[in-house]
């Protein structure tokens, strides 16, 4: 007929589920744990980018304004080109507020350098 299990074979039935399920948990909570600086610094990064951009918006438009009184009176192609860069920045800002990504914020930063410079070059 049957035989009953051992005391032995009783003790690791009952320890391996408790053990596998705190092994479980163990990683999720220091993997949030580890990464929950990261995507502050990269939030702050955006959140300071945003003000980056809007120091880049006001040198575009003096830059712009200049052009304007000292050439012909006409902004060209390439100022257009400046203010939709400083746009697109501040879309990128924005989404890595939301979604903290690296790529993010470098385009952020990127976009955010382009504006003033395409205004230069107009």
């Amino acid at each position: 007929m049957t035989t009953k299990p051992s005391q032995d074979e009783n003790t690791g039935a009952t320890t391996t589920p408790d053990a596998t399920a705190e092994a479980a948990i163990t990683p999720d909570a220091t993997a949030e744990a580890e990464s929950a600086p990261y995507t502050f610094g990269l939030r702050l990064a955006a959140a300071c980018g945003l003000v980056f951009l809007l120091a880049c918006l006001v040198a575009t438009a003096s830059i712009t304004l200049a052009d304007a009184i000292e050439g012909d009176g006409s902004g060209g192609f390439l100022i257009t080109a400046g203010f939709w860069s400083l746009a697109f920045g501040a879309v990128a800002g924005v989404a890595a507020l939301v979604v903290p990504r690296r790529a993010l914020v470098t385009a952020q930063y990127c976009l955010g350098v382009a504006g003033p410079l395409l205004a230069l070059m107009d």
